[in-house]
């Protein structure tokens, strides 16, 4: 009877804890006495995974933020590093956060130790110049996008197209009045989901917005209803504070924790902060509005970096521009309304968004968990 096999994981924020749950699940099947342990959250935890840190201590956004954070995060690295470098673990699985992980796979598979980087850099949208470090980092690349395997075929990576794991959650059609009936809503009142992020750094930028938004578009519906999903106990403590600063406790806000999904099913139209959420939302098929703010300095580098005129997921995926980003200084409460009102009157435009986002939704449907596992056990083998 041989050992059992050591799988190492890091994952820096929930999406990625969601990805990786999933894998941990698909593995286990394969591998019943297989052993997961790294940097990982609550989802990974449910599965037996047993994590040396918090994934919150990876979450940080934009430059300005990761450098505030720079010395505590390396001295987590450096650790991990050593730690894993004594155990030689069979197999190391980056989950997302390049930034913490490539490096660390560089120094891992220099070792000897097989190294997979789950979903591929954003190399399509800027600094397409780190494909280059990606082969020196990786033994295989796990790639949620179809547009991603040609750029490492191109450069002799292997790697695998796995699709996205929402893809295979989300039904192709959500049923508003359902979502409407669970959640206690009214079925015929105009309904917006307000999707601020996941993060606190997200909030401290878009929290004030969001709210200043909402009541814009009560002056001109008086009878609307504003559904906020919230990750966590701070991000909820921090949008009622900005709730209370603009004065706006006479908005009906609907707050919830977590249940993204219900709030952007039950809605209308959505506005959404960059990032998985409006992947979650193309997937609903619901019309949005993209937004995001960051840190000037941020955004100014992103910017001159970009290969794309697109920010949002599901305009990069379909190629064109499904749906609005208004972003940065373009992003005032006036501008977001503006555009929500506008695409909630905007019935045929619904129904345009619908149709593009479910050609998206059966491109993602890849049963990704099971193929994610198999080329997980390729690589071991």
């Amino acid at each position: 009877m041989g050992r059992a096999v050591r799988i190492a994981m890091v994952a820096g924020e929930p999406s990625g804890d969601l990805l990786a749950s999933h894998l941990i699940a698909a593995l286990k099947e394969r591998l019943p006495d297989a052993v997961f342990f790294g940097i990982g959250g609550p989802r990974m935890e449910s599965q037996g995974f047993e994590a040396w840190w918090p994934m919150e201590k990876l979450s940080v956004m934009g430059y300005v933020d990761a450098l505030k954070n720079y010395r505590e995060i390396s001295g987590i690295r450096r650790q991990l590093k050593k730690r894993l470098l004594d155990i030689k673990p069979d197999i190391f699985i980056g989950i997302d956060a390049p930034d913490f992980n490539l490096g660390l796979e560089t120094s891992l598979k220099s070792a000897g130790v097989k190294t997979i980087h789950y979903v591929s850099p954003s190399i399509w949208a800027w600094r397409g110049g780190r494909i280059k470090k990606i082969a020196r980092a990786v033994n295989r690349v796990l790639a949620l996008f179809p547009m991603e395997p040609p750029l490492y075929e191109k450069e002799h990576i292997p790697v695998t197209y796995v699709g996205h794991p929402l893809a295979d959650i989300i039904p192709l059609q959500t049923s508003k009045q359902a979502v409407r009936e669970k959640l206690e809503l009214p079925r015929d009142y105009p309904i917006f989901g307000m999707l601020p992020g996941s993060r606190q750094g997200e909030l401290a930028m878009m929290a004030d917005t969001f709210v200043q938004t909402a009541q814009l578009i009560v002056e001109r519906l008086p009878n609307a209803i504003f559904v906020v999903p919230l990750a966590t106990r701070e991000t909820r403590l921090q949008f009622e504070a900005a709730i209370y600063r603009q004065q706006a406790g006479e908005v009906p806000f609907r707050l919830l924790f977590g249940h993204a999904q219900d709030a952007l099913g039950a809605a209308d139209v959505s506005l959404v902060a960059s990032g998985t959420a409006t992947l979650e939302a193309a997937l609903i098929k619901r019309p949005m509005v993209i937004t995001y703010k960051i840190a000037k300095f941020s955004y100014w580098l992103m910017k001159r970096m970009a290969y794309q005129p697109y920010v949002g997921l599901p305009n990069v995926l379909a190629g064109r521009y499904v749906v609005p980003e208004i972003l940065q200084d373009e992003a005032t409460p006036e501008n977001l309304a503006e555009a929500l009102l506008k695409l909630y009157e905007d019935k045929e435009n619904a129904a345009a968004v619908e149709e593009a986002f479910t050609d998206i939704h059966l491109q993602l449907r890849q049963n990704t968990a099971e193929k994610a596992a198999n080329a997980v056990i390729e690589c071991l083998n």
